[in-house]
């Protein structure tokens, strides 16, 4: 299915997580100006994994590069977060990854 078919909400956001899948990540990361590379997908299905199996958790930076730290090509930093998701991993992967908007502080 496509994105142009799926609900979203008033900001971009897919309304059902299940409709989500790499094809419709890809369609996201266009719409915000994001290439995804193998790290991005690290991260993506980190937060899918945190959300879906941990009583939608939606993680911090911080609680982000603890997560991955072991599972990461060199020293993982929110730096390189940033790197991959420039208006913030939070919010911006986390729509990439189908989750719905965080309410944490901070925005874009």
């Amino acid at each position: 299915m496509a994105l142009a078919n799926l609900e979203r909400d008033g900001h971009g956001y897919l309304v059902d997580l299940n409709a989500w899948n790499r094809d419709i990540a890809t369609e996201l990361a266009e719409e915000e100006g994001v290439n995804l590379t193998d790290e991005s997908f690290k991260l993506i299905d980190f937060l899918r994994e945190e959300y879906i199996n941990n009583n939608a958790n939606q993680p911090n930076e911080r609680n982000m590069v603890k997560g991955l730290k072991s599972d990461w090509e060199g020293k993982l930093t929110t730096k390189e977060l940033y790197t991959l998701f420039p208006k913030g991993p939070a919010k911006q992967a986390g729509k990439i990854a189908g989750l719905p908007e965080t309410k944490r502080k901070g925005g874009y």
